[in-house]
């Protein structure tokens, strides 16, 4: 009974690193760019959310979507500011500087803006928990939120890509940023629209995880960040139903390890995992080998 509740804890944060994930593989896959400072948007989002419940009294479904409008528009700034002038013309060094330098700035305004003091998050989700197996198992509601939240995410952003005028334009901007643009597609819009919907689904990962894990500082979206990208690379970066996996994949692995292992050895588990994937499939599990043309 004790692994039953070990997996489902682990199929819940795996689904926010899964929603996480998907940030950065539709970033890669379609801009060819890694955004970094999508760990610290997370960030962002919960302290809109945290603000607007405790400070103004704003109810938690509110909070919810102007934390989501606030980070579609952080994200939007982010890439028009600092990704835009990069594209196509600078090195992967230069453009993991610049990551790097947007999620510093983020940090530290949050710094100055809160302090560096824990907050304690009240939770979102306002449902009883689910009761199993005589009391043995209890599944909490932001368990059970966190895991539907993440299947229609994934369902809805694969429907977007496949069915939509504006999914198939990322599809074909992803393919040939060059081709497309002779097809009449505004390649400009639909980065800076890949950006918006995976800063909007980090303000959505930031409820979640801080409604599971209730604190918050200017780091919170750090640790959470990285290790989704990892999961991003364990399921094929560029992949999103790669991402979903690797995400369910990573969330399972780094609670079994704290429960039979070690806590102190989980997040160096994670990493090892990503070592371990990058030496034998680097494409990750879903992920496609690009043949270079010279």
């Amino acid at each position: 009974m004790r692994f039953i509740s070990y997996l489902i804890n682990g199929i819940s944060l795996g689904s926010v690193y899964a929603i996480i994930a998907l940030g950065y593989t539709m970033v890669y896959g379609i801009a060819k760019m890694l955004n970094f400072a999508h760990g610290d948007i997370i960030m962002v989002g919960s302290y809109v959310i945290f603000c607007l419940m405790s400070g103004a009294g704003v109810s938690p479904l509110v909070s919810v979507l102007i934390s989501i409008v606030a980070c579609t528009a952080l994200g939007i700034t982010v890439e028009a500011i600092a990704y835009r002038p990069l594209r196509g013309a600078a090195s992967s060094l230069a453009v993991l500087i610049t990551a790097i330098g947007v999620s510093y700035f983020l940090q530290n305004m949050a710094l100055l803006i809160f302090g560096a003091n824990t907050k304690q998050f009240s939770s979102v989700i306002k449902m009883d928990p689910i009761i199993l197996a005589d009391g043995k198992i209890t599944i909490t509601g932001e368990t059970i939120v966190t895991i539907v939240c993440c299947l229609i995410i994934m369902i809805v952003l694969l429907t977007f890509i496949n069915k939509t005028k504006a999914g198939q334009a990322m599809l074909a901007v992803s393919e040939d940023q060059g081709a497309a643009r002779l097809m009449g597609i505004n390649v400009n819009g639909t980065i800076s629209l890949t950006f918006a919907i995976g800063s909007g689904l980090a303000a959505i990962a930031g409820m979640l995880l801080c409604s599971s894990y209730p604190s918050l500082t200017p780091y919170t979206g750090s640790m959470p960040g990285i290790k989704a990208f990892v999961a991003a690379v364990f399921g094929g970066i560029g992949s999103i139903p790669g991402a979903f996996i690797g995400g369910i994949i990573l969330g399972i692995i780094e609670i079994l390890s704290k429960a039979y292992i070690s806590s102190q050895l989980s997040d160096a588990i994670v990493f090892m995992v990503l070592i371990i994937v990058l030496l034998v499939k680097p494409t990750g599990l879903l992920g496609k080998m690009i043949q270079e043309k010279v």
